[in-house]
């Protein structure tokens, strides 16, 4: 895969601290902004994977009954 240079600015404060995460694994900043990248991008997929099968399950009209819902939200609640 092709790699490109982009620029963002950060406060010191986040500079810092990634200086410091990558001196403790012996890694560049650029490492670890790609790991970070890399992991922001695939938490959003999954969100998103999540609430489009949501609404695909809705459109086709399979809604949790009542029962269900209730059972969820116990778990969720103790």
């Amino acid at each position: 895969m092709e790699k490109q240079t982009i620029t963002i600015r950060v406060d010191s404060e986040k500079r810092e601290a990634l200086d410091a995460i990558a001196a403790g694994m012996d890694r560049d900043r650029t490492y670890i902004l790609n790991e970070a990248i890399t992991a922001y991008l695939e938490t959003h997929r999954w969100h998103l994977d999540h609430i489009n099968e949501g609404l695909r399950k809705a459109q086709a009209g399979k809604f949790a009954g009542e029962k269900e819902v209730a059972r969820a939200f116990s778990r969720w609640h103790k």
